[in-house]
């Protein structure tokens, strides 16, 4: 086991309390050297979604973790991030935390796409072009989140408020 897998897994069992204090989980994390610096990437989840405060908190928690317990012999490099659209779904919790999104998956080989409704230990709820179907975590491929584009609600400033601010200035 190489010195960086050590760290890897030293790491994991560090911040992963630390973490969950938070209320998050700790997807991954990886190191690698980077000239004379050790670069730390860690990615972080839970449940209701990750914003940029939510990483700001998290990274500020795990740098004064590492901080406190310098775990590298050379300066370090922290990125904290979230999952983002491209994580491939292959728990339950990654579907959990995907209900109300469109994803794409294979059902014993064969593409499916559908909404996720729901999710439990040993399957997911798809609404498929209006049916709802269980789909058996066993026979279900990994997922991936179909991005969706909206057109955005824009208005009309005579029906709101920005007319009636808008005629009290004249």
């Amino acid at each position: 086991m190489s010195v960086l897998d050590r760290q890897r897994e030293q790491l994991t069992s560090q911040l992963s309390p630390v973490l969950a204090a938070l209320g998050f989980e700790l997807d991954s994390l990886s190191l690698s050297k980077v000239g004379r610096r050790t670069l730390a990437r860690i990615t972080v989840d839970r449940d209701g979604g990750v914003d940029l405060d939510a990483i700001a908190e998290a990274s500020r928690a795990i740098g004064a973790e590492l901080d406190r317990d310098d775990p590298f012999e050379t300066p370090f490099v922290l990125e904290v991030s979230s999952p983002g659209v491209d994580r491939p779904l292959t728990e339950p919790r990654h579907w959990r935390r995907n209900i109300g999104r469109l994803v794409s998956s294979t059902v014993d080989g064969r593409p499916v796409t559908g909404r996720v409704l729901a999710v439990g230990d040993d399957g997911v709820f798809l609404d498929v072009n209006g049916e709802k179907r269980f789909l058996p975590l066993a026979a279900l491929g990994s997922g991936r989140v179909q991005v969706e584009f909206s057109h955005a609600q824009v208005q009309d400033p005579a029906d709101g408020d920005a007319a009636d601010e808008a005629r009290d200035e004249d």
